[in-house]
């Protein structure tokens, strides 16, 4: 059993206080009053059907779960292909994962009539119960994650398990539960959400030329659920499996690089551990910072936020050169530059996304002013947008995998046996980096659908014009903001699949050390062979010659736009069904359109329930599918290309799909603040055009790749026994 370190115990204490703060702004936002009688009973409605479609998604959820978790048991026990350990693992990540997205879920569906209701005494009021009931989502998130990390380490170290590069594997592997998890809960949400927006907004804004969120649209109490099982719930799985893979494949890579001495190497381990517990004090520092004033414009909001995010970040900054000196890392000066190089590309990436789909900036402004013409000018102008605003986070991630790699190496770019396992270490950290603060940034990402609740409520419950005022510019700031978060999501995947990479070939190399030890003379010589990464890569013929390798970049690639034909697809029959579901009600029931009769709320919910529950299965289980379907034709070499074809592929075409939605969906919020003719205009109905088609860019396919990228990585993973059993 390796020895922990005192300060290892920081991990478990950090995720306690992370959860104990959790706990203490939930508890404050439900002393908040919900309002008048009209608002509870919008709120009580839209709590009713966010549990009732959860509770549905989990039980295919659970099915999913029992069956993988039969065959990785019949993996492990029966043919020694995996770690013993791994159907453990991989069910704990779900149920955490899961676990993730209930709480911020049910906080949220809470917490929207109280910020409509605090809003009717200010701004600032409004704002603070709407991001501290977001806050709790992030301290959540980043609280179960350290927490199923500590249990995790501590459980295989008193079980005896004495490598660190076995532990640190075995650890990565529940990763997979929480990708698979994070993916229903994005898809499904995504589709739920979708399907009730572009149906509202097609017939009721288009159509019929009442305003968003009017009660007499049968369409929106299943959008405002779709808001938080979608953007909540879904972030919150998401960013869930992020960070805890981010921690562990540093984790990983820390215990491979520094195998030639022990005493070294667990400190490499447990430092990503270190600095991710730390983030959670400094995040709370933070929270405790976002304010504003009355009538303040829609960049004094992103400042007051953007204050709390970036004084986080700057904490965390200095602190990591005093953890990683304190724990004694012999290049912890290098290394501590890695890590800023995270955060800064964190930074920049939200910044970016921030200026290509705020309404405050020319990008957003130019989609608004192209309603003018129509439509169709509109999507044209928005896609244009979309592509060109992934330049910057494009080179923004491989300026920050050079320059992390770089200083994890003392600032030379040898690429020989050791300073590969440094240099992707430093990778990793810089991972860690990004997410170190997530505590706050997922807060600023949950702060968007409750404020975006909060205006459907005000709406519905016809509160005064002042009110929705405040409850526009928290909606406004909320859509600018779950863009900047899903930038940031998509983002830290990126360098979290890279670091997951490095993690793919040690796990390979424990798996043929799995087979060697139960007598496979083959594998036997094969483990001598692939020592290292250079030796590895040269025994699997990994290189841009082999044509396994290039095929599955291809099949990688490929796989991103499948993923996202299928479920756009999957969002535009939902929303067929929705629009006719709408039409029906207008058509049939009598006095809905002049207030005298109530709209069949509960028929769209099912509806969206039910296409939800139906069109999630296939795209996630096609992520699942394919690795395992390349590393058995393919092999590694076929594998490490699939990789490699998906994380490019995908990166780019999320970030594409996520900011051009955005951005279509503040072009609409401009001109319903009064340009261009305002709502009701005829530029008003083109903008709701391009919002419709964004809404499954931005809320379902987008944000769904990053969790595609990372999931099809831990897959490749966790079956890395079954693809080393063809060689």
């Amino acid at each position: 059993m390796n020895n922990i370190p005192s300060v290892f115990w920081l991990v478990p204490v950090a995720s306690l206080v992370s959860l104990g703060m959790a706990l203490y702004f939930y508890l404050q936002m439900k002393k908040a009053e919900e309002g008048t009688p009209r608002m509870q009973e919008i709120a009580e409605h839209v709590r009713k059907g966010a549990m009732a479609y959860l509770k549905q998604q989990y039980k295919v959820v659970t099915i999913v779960f029992v069956v993988l978790a039969i065959i990785f048991s019949i993996m492990a026990y029966g043919f020694q292909l995996q770690n013993p350990w791994v159907p453990f693992a991989f069910l704990t990540g779900g149920l955490f994962s899961g676990l993730a997205g209930f709480f911020g879920m049910k906080t949220a569906t809470h917490a929207s009539a109280r910020t409509a209701n605090a809003a009717r005494q200010s701004l600032d009021a409004g704002l603070k119960v709407a991001f501290r009931s977001g806050a709790v989502m992030g301290l959540t998130v980043v609280g179960l994650g350290l927490l199923d990390i500590a249990i995790w380490f501590v459980i295989l170290n008193a079980a005896g398990v004495e490598s660190l590069i076995t532990i640190t594997t075995t650890m990565l592997t529940f990763g997979m539960g929480a990708s698979t998890q994070a993916l229903f809960a994005r898809v499904g949400g995504g589709i739920y959400t979708k399907a009730a927006d572009v149906g509202a907004d097609i017939v009721g804004k288009v159509e019929a030329d009442i305003p968003e969120d009017d009660p007499r649209n049968p369409a929106t109490i299943a959008d405002n659920v779709g808001d938080n099982v979608g953007d909540v719930a879904g972030m919150g799985a998401d960013l869930y499996e992020s960070y805890c893979g981010s921690i562990l494949s540093t984790a990983a890579l820390g215990a491979t690089a520094y195998a030639f001495c022990p005493e070294t190497q667990l400190k490499y381990v447990i430092a990503p551990m270190i600095i991710a517990a730390v983030g959670i004090f400094l995040s709370l520092i933070g929270i405790y910072l976002v304010r504003t004033k009355e009538g303040a414009t829609m960049k004094e909001l992103l400042h007051s936020l953007g204050l709390g995010t970036n004084v986080s970040a700057g904490l965390i900054a200095v602190a990591t050169f005093a953890i990683l000196y304190l724990l004694g890392i012999e290049n912890w000066l290098y290394i501590s530059f890695s890590v800023i190089v995270g955060l800064l590309a964190g930074v920049i990436i939200g910044q970016a996304t921030e200026y290509y789909t705020s309404h405050s900036y020319k990008p957003t402004q130019e989609i608004s002013a192209a309603s003018q013409t129509g439509a169709a000018t509109v999507i044209i102008k928005g896609v244009g947008t979309g592509m060109i605003s992934t330049m910057i986070p494009v080179v923004t991630i491989s300026v920050a995998i050079m320059l992390s790699y770089l200083c994890a190496n003392g600032f030379t770019m040898d690429v020989n046996a050791e300073a590969l396992s440094k240099g992707l270490y430093g990778v990793g950290i810089a991972a860690v980096g990004m997410l170190s603060t997530l505590g706050i940034t997922l807060a600023t990402d949950a702060y968007g659908p409750i404020a975006d609740n909060a205006g459907g409520n005000a709406e519905m419950s016809e509160l005064g014009e002042e009110v929705r005022k405040r409850t526009d510019a928290l909606d406004a700031l909320g859509n600018t903001t779950a863009a900047t978060g899903k930038g940031f999501a998509i983002g830290s995947a990126a360098l979290t699949a890279l670091a997951l990479l490095a993690s793919y070939i040690e796990e390979i190399k424990e798996a043929v050390a799995r087979l060697a030890n139960e007598g496979d003379a083959h594998m036997a010589e094969v483990l001598t062979k692939i020592q290292d990464i250079p030796a590895f890569m040269d025994y699997f013929q990994v290189n841009l010659m082999n044509p396994k390798v290039i095929v599955g970049v291809f099949i990688g690639a490929m796989a991103a736009f499948l993923f996202s034909g299928i479920t756009m697809g999957a969002v535009g029959r939902a929303a067929e069904d929705m629009v006719k579901e709408v039409r029906r009600q207008f058509r049939e029931i009598a006095g809905i359109l002049e207030g005298k009769a109530t709209p069949d709320y509960g028929r769209c919910v099912e509806i969206s329930t039910r296409s939800a529950q139906r069109e999630m299965i296939f795209p996630s289980l096609l992520a699942i599918i394919i690795p395992i379907v390349v590393g058995l034709i393919l092999g590694v070499a076929g594998v490490l290309g699939l990789l490699v074809g998906g994380l490019a592929g995908g990166f780019t075409l999320a970030i594409f799909m996520s900011n051009a939605g955005g951005a279509w969906d503040n072009a609409k919020k401009m001109v319903e603040e009064g340009n261009f003719g305002g709502k009701g205009s005829e530029c008003h109905k083109a903008t709701v055009v391009g919002d419709t088609v964004g809404d499954p860019f931005k809320d379902t396919s987008g944000p769904s790749l990053n969790i595609l990228i990372k999931l099809m990585s831990m897959v490749s993973i966790v079956m890395a026994g079954l693809t080393v059993a063809f060689i």
